[in-house]
């Protein structure tokens, strides 16, 4: 029998010699079996329809998820590979099924993390693709997953019926991943994995020993006077190393809109200015290589430097699959102007029809709560679950969220709940939206939408301090309680666009 071991993933091949193939499982075997071919990647495939080459140069077939090809205590994976059946080997031997467990870390290694998705492949997963994609959870993840798991509302993920022997497995959401290779020296009980292997890169380079390679999403920030998301990644955990501007080759890039009067900080205290905002969003083009787009607050809409073609590129780079999140004043891209001159608004999300309905009025008073949506969000029971998680204390009460004093904000009345999901709303305070969240494009049913957009009128903690960027963020990098509800929905927003289950 012929042997196969992929990229250290222990998965067998139909004419694996862990499993039986049809070349192995028929006597005689099927003529097509002794056909010499070409093993070398690239190689044309010569063999009979229906069939693959092997490493040693010889066809075999694929086995079919109802068929016998593989033999006893194997079965046949979704895409025809012999894998072992570790559920039905553990049960004759009247143990559990061998299984890997652990709990997923957002990259400052103590936040931990819902709705990551965590799997083993059957073959290599490969580089990610650059630019911003139409992510759809109905899509394939790459490198056919054997068994997967998703993390719960603690961070904990367990996946069961996981191959004996050395396999990979990926920790993912979105671009967000770590790939690690596993022993599994426990058949048939639980192998627990190293938080540090399931935690979310903070860099490039940010590898363990057991790391095959990461991932981080590239992301653009618009920086703000009101507002200053670009402080939240650091406390998130991203590393000072990834954090540059326009045209380098680092992961998070910094920008100001000069010619706004609420821009925000514009250079880095080490040297050097931050690229102009206009040169982002002027096109799709330029908003093409981020996967997510976050715009801070500055205070007003300041239309002068959002263009009607600067709203067309927005909407444009959302509905080809990119995710935005829009703080506060940057309803324009969606309500559209209503701070003049001019009338510019975006296409389908804005006007009478469109999204939401806004007040554009002032902060909320002082004292402020805002409250988690579970009716209206099909994450919102998860969300406010994990919010009262004791490792992330967001919330005291539960559904409740605790609004620094000076930051609330109300300038949206309600989103059209048939097209966005409400993740919070204000408490009291005529109970207006707070954050909302819809996919794009509008135009297309909700199985055929690639991009996500979400609004908040929950700004991280005022504007920018003293100094250049770093220092304008302050020493502190504890997570305020709405800090906290914005992480869960900054991880979110790299998610696939659908139910995935």
């Amino acid at each position: 029998m012929r042997g196969i071991l992929l990229t250290a993933v222990f998965v067998v091949a139909c004419g694996g010699n862990h499993g039986q193939s049809v070349c192995d499982n028929q006597v005689p075997p099927p003529a097509a079996c002794m056909t010499a071919c070409d093993p070398q990647p690239g190689a044309p495939n010569t063999c009979p329809g229906g069939y693959h080459c092997t490493p040693d140069g010889k066809c075999d077939a694929v086995c079919t998820p109802t068929g016998g090809e593989c033999g006893d205590g194997y079965k046949c994976t979704a895409d025809g590979q012999c894998i072992q059946d570790v559920a039905a080997l553990c049960a004759s031997k009247g143990l559990p099924t061998t299984s890997l467990s652990g709990k997923v870390f957002a990259p400052n290694g103590t936040l931990p993390l819902y709705g990551i998705t965590v799997y083993v492949p059957s073959s290599d997963p490969g580089p990610l693709p650059d630019n911003a994609q139409c992510s759809k959870c109905s899509d394939d993840l790459p490198g056919n997953p054997l068994v997967r798991a998703t993390t719960d509302e603690t961070g904990h993920f367990q996946i069961l019926d996981v191959p004996a022997g050395p396999i990979e497995v990926v920790v993912t959401s979105g671009k967000w991943r770590r790939v690690i290779s596993m022993p599994m020296t426990n058949e048939c009980a639980d192998n627990p994995v190293a938080a540090a292997d399931t935690t979310l890169p903070k860099s490039m380079t940010d590898m363990t020993p057991n790391t095959k390679s990461v991932s981080i999403p590239r992301i653009a920030i618009s920086t703000g006077g009101a507002d200053s998301l670009e402080c939240l990644v650091r406390k998130l955990g991203i590393s000072d190393a990834e954090i540059g501007t326009g045209g380098d080759t680092k992961k998070i890039h910094l920008y100001s809109d000069n010619g706004s009067a609420g821009k925000g900080v514009a250079k880095f205290a080490a040297g050097g200015a931050f690229k102009d905002s206009t040169t982002l969003w002027d096109t799709s083009d330029h908003m093409k290589p981020y996967d997510i787009v976050i715009l801070s607050c500055e205070g007003g809409q300041f239309p002068n430097t959002k263009s009607q073609t600067d709203m067309d590129a927005l909407k444009a780079y959302a509905d080809l699959g990119g995710r935005v999140f829009l703080s506060h004043w940057h309803n324009i891209w969606i309500e559209g102007n209503t701070d003049g001159p001019g009338n510019q608004k975006p296409a389908v999300w804005g006007g009478n029809n469109g999204i939401a309905s806004w007040t554009n009025g002032g902060n909320l008073t002082d004292p402020a709560t805002d409250l988690i949506d579970e009716a209206n969000n099909p994450k919102g029971t998860s969300f406010a679950t994990w919010m009262m998680d004791p490792m992330v204390m967001g919330s005291v009460v539960r559904d409740e969220i605790a609004i620094q004093a000076g930051t609330g904000r109300s300038t949206v009345n309600q989103v059209d709940l048939t097209k966005g999901e409400r993740w919070t709303l204000v408490k009291g305070q005529g109970g207006t939206t707070q954050n909302f969240q819809f996919t794009t494009p509008q135009e297309m049913p909700p199985d055929n939408r690639c991009g996500k957009v979400v609004f908040s009128d929950m700004h991280v903690s005022g504007g920018p301090g003293q100094g250049d960027y770093p220092a304008s963020c302050g020493a502190g990098l504890t997570l305020s309680p709405q800090e906290k509800a914005l992480a869960f929905m900054f991880f979110d927003i790299s998610s696939c666009v659908g139910t995935l289950f």
